[in-house]
């Protein structure tokens, strides 16, 4: 799949990636902070992993913001979409528990995880500088799908009703971020 972006005069497709990408990292600290403050309640025994997957998101959202800094460029329009959307998803899917919790995880992390390949392959060779901020972060994407396809329960319910949902809004999201 192409990268399609609208740039602004002057912009790179790398410095749109890295706007769009930066706003999706807040929104999955949104997400994450949310089920975190559910998980006490619902799912205690997640805490730790979600302080875990909280504190990678963090650091991915400060790299996309090193390097916004560094291109001299703002934060995307869709950065607040991303918070709002984040902190609602995080907050039904806390409060229904572990399989949901993990079922978000995974099912955002699929759709991050082949956006941000795909983002390396078109930029491999034009942005340097944006391949290698995209593969030092791809690995604990990787790790929270891993760890949260680990906590399914096979054949379980929320994977097919959570799915199809954060799946397409994470694409939205992405699709509307590379043309604001």
């Amino acid at each position: 799949m192409a990268l399609l972006a609208r740039l602004k005069e002057g912009e790179t497709l790398g410095d749109r990636v890295m706007k769009v990408d930066h706003a999706g990292e807040h929104g999955a600290i949104c997400v994450y902070r949310a089920q975190r403050w559910f998980a006490r309640w619902r799912a205690p025994e997640m805490v730790a992993e979600l302080d875990t997957f909280l504190a990678h998101e963090r650091g991915h959202r400060a790299q996309f913001g090193a390097e916004l800094q560094h291109r001299n460029r703002r934060r995307c329009r869709s950065y607040f979409l991303c918070a709002i959307g984040g902190f609602v998803l995080g907050t039904v899917t806390g409060l229904a528990g572990r399989q949901a919790i993990a079922a978000t995880t995974v099912a955002i992390e699929q759709v991050v995880l082949r956006h941000m390949n795909e983002q390396v392959r078109a930029l491999d060779g034009i942005d340097q500088q944006a391949v290698a901020t995209l593969r030092r972060i791809i690995g604990e994407e990787q790790e929270h799908h891993d760890l949260s396809v680990a906590r399914l329960t096979p054949g379980g319910v929320w994977p097919r009703l959570i799915t199809p949902l954060v799946s397409f809004s994470t694409e939205a999201v992405i699709w509307l971020g590379m043309r604001l």
